[in-house]
């Protein structure tokens, strides 16, 4: 239960609607078990008075004819009324819960979630909050409900029987404490298995569906298609050990009743309190006995259900109770308004044994136009996420405006910045939803700038009829060519007024002429900005103010674009083969 305590602790802010729910839910127990019991003393308290006429006249039958009307009122209500308040607490709890899950998640630095993959964490994110709903309402109350229901009963049945009181409660309460534990221990490897087999599947899936362009591309899709498959195969195994378990416990649960109702049946036999012979009080403990069943159904499930949400919650704490690897300044008043950046000394690696960067000096005026240029690997893009502070260094500073960049809060860090990366992140949404992420406070009013910027990076095609910015782009932006996607990363860019420009191959993707049309209306934007340009291409680097060469985590040379073609070699040869 440790490992459950910290979403234990969420109920506490629907507790009255968890409250009602639980009292209606002792209230259909109540009415489920009073409806039979009276139901089987009224049988039999009726046939003991026709059997001669004197009885039968004076016996009366409109009173426990209309209690039994109001128990199945009472019971139908009520469990209406549990159903409403259970389930309207547990969705209240699963948003509360999501809401404090992506909290938890949103500080979380790129190192501290590495070694996560996507799809996992989507899994993590939906089915494993999902599962936790059996928490309250599969797990919590029904238990509940059914602990406070053997007090009742036992109060109920006491005041006709201590020792038939005793003797039934004893026997559910052992049942109520024993079956959940044993089968909790027979199926918790089962139940690991059934969650994690599902949980490979749903990721091999994701990966699947979403890489079937790559997957055609170099054949590989036979190959992952019976991966996939033996993924499905160990899942049904799974689930199939967990029904012969949870098959088990049902049985096991049915056997325990019985023999319940046989001992019920025995002792009652011999009297009920004053009543010797028992007559109709022997229908009535027995069919009370009968009607308990309905306070032991939970319990089958219930090792099930906490195997579940035990595995489910020790997951979701492997992402929430990390400790954010990057900590911003909370109540800083500094802002980035000119636009300088200086790298002193660093030294980077996703792995510590394994550097990127090293002893990396780099200084950009305000206003600078700079490219980075090398190859793969060389460690560009590495140093962009370490400006943004998507990473730390091991050593060395990163300084904006001369300012330390651990002294800017997250907002004015992310203010000072508008970033084109190499995959652009499109929404399931329209174009002006996909577009208004840019902008602070995006409204109707907006849609002549979205509309006048979209025009501007080549996508007025994608303007069509009364109400263009509604177009809908799919998820992914599937509905877009990748260079359409890329555009609108440019326009998303175009919108933000920002002192600093960083662009991470804003151009991959675009033909020649795309590029420098797409490249001419970045360096017109940026005529007052700083501009920190990642490149594998010579498009435009006559209009860089200086360009740095790197190599091996380092910077090899430096310069103009003329001076690194008369002083560098591999530059003027990149130059004759790309221009």
């Amino acid at each position: 239960m440790k490992v459950l305590w910290p979403y234990i602790k969420r109920f506490k802010s629907q507790w009255l609607m968890m409250f009602i729910g639980l009292l209606l839910s002792v209230t259909t127990l109540m009415a489920g078990i009073g409806l039979l019991s009276l139901s089987g003393w009224f049988l039999s308290a009726a046939a003991v008075a026709g059997l001669t006429i004197a009885t039968a006249q004076v016996f009366n039958y409109f009173t426990p004819a209309g209690g039994v009307r109001f128990l199945s009122i009472v019971r139908t209500a009520s469990r209406y009324g549990e159903r409403l308040a259970t389930h309207e607490a547990t969705f209240k709890l699963l948003t509360d819960l999501r809401c404090w899950v992506w909290n938890k998640l949103m500080p979380l630095s790129a190192k501290n979630l590495q070694g996560i993959r996507r799809g996992d964490l989507l899994n993590r994110l939906v089915a494993d909050i999902d599962t936790l709903d059996h928490l309250y309402l599969r797990l919590l109350t029904p238990l509940l409900a059914s602990l406070l229901m053997l007090v009742g009963l036992y109060c109920f049945v006491s005041w006709f029987d201590t020792k038939l009181a005793l003797t039934l409660c004893g026997i559910l309460f052992a049942v109520w404490l024993l079956l959940p534990t044993v089968f909790y221990f027979l199926g918790r490897q089962p139940g690991i298995a059934q969650l994690e087999t599902k949980r490979q599947f749903r990721v091999q899936l994701l990966e699947y569906l979403q890489g079937q362009a790559e997957l055609t591309l170099f054949g590989a899709q036979n190959k992952y298609r019976q991966r996939l498959n033996g993924a499905e195969k160990l899942m049904l195994a799974s689930q199939s050990s967990m029904n012969w378990v949870t098959a088990l416990s049902q049985a096991s649960l049915i056997v325990c009743h019985g023999l319940a109702v046989l001992v019920m049946l025995y002792m009652a036999a011999s009297g009920v309190g004053e009543s010797v012979p028992p007559g109709p009080m022997l229908a009535m403990m027995v069919f009370m006995t009968m009607a308990t069943i309905e306070v032991l159904m939970p319990l089958a499930g219930a090792f099930q259900h906490l195997s579940a949400c035990s595995s489910a919650a020790q997951r979701l704490n492997e992402v929430v109770e990390q400790t954010p690897d990057i900590v911003f300044a909370t109540n800083s008043q500094f802002s980035v308004s000119e636009g300088s950046i200086e790298l002193t000394n660093i030294d980077f690696g996703y792995d510590p044994q394994h550097s990127v960067l090293q002893q990396l000096n780099l200084h950009i005026p305000a206003g600078a136009k700079v490219a980075l240029l090398g190859q793969t690997g060389c460690g560009k893009s590495s140093l962009l996420s370490l400006i943004t502070r998507e990473w730390l260094p091991q050593n060395g500073k990163v300084m904006l405006d001369g300012r330390d960049a651990a002294a800017y809060c997250e907002q004015a860090l992310r203010q000072s910045m508008s970033v084109v990366s190499q995959r652009i992140y499109l929404f399931s949404g329209t174009l002006r939803q996909n577009l208004a992420l840019a902008l602070d406070n995006s409204s109707r009013k907006d849609d002549d700038k979205l509309i006048a910027v979209l025009q501007k990076v080549g996508l007025a095609q994608l303007l069509q009829g009364d109400k263009p910015l509604d177009t809908w782009i799919g998820e992914g932006g599937r509905q877009l060519s990748g260079g359409e996607q890329r555009r609108i990363g440019v326009a998303r860019a175009l919108l933000r007024q920002a002192p600093l420009l960083l662009l991470d191959e804003p151009t991959e993707g675009l033909d020649k002429q795309t590029e420098r049309e797409i490249l001419a209306l970045l360096f017109e934007f940026a005529a007052d900005k700083t501009l920190l340009m990642i490149s594998h291409r010579l498009t435009a680097m006559a209009r860089m103010d200086t360009i740095h060469l790197m190599e091996r985590g380092k910077i090899r040379c430096s310069g103009n674009h003329q001076q690194l073609l008369q002083q560098d070699a591999y530059y003027a040869s990149l130059h004759k083969v790309l221009a």
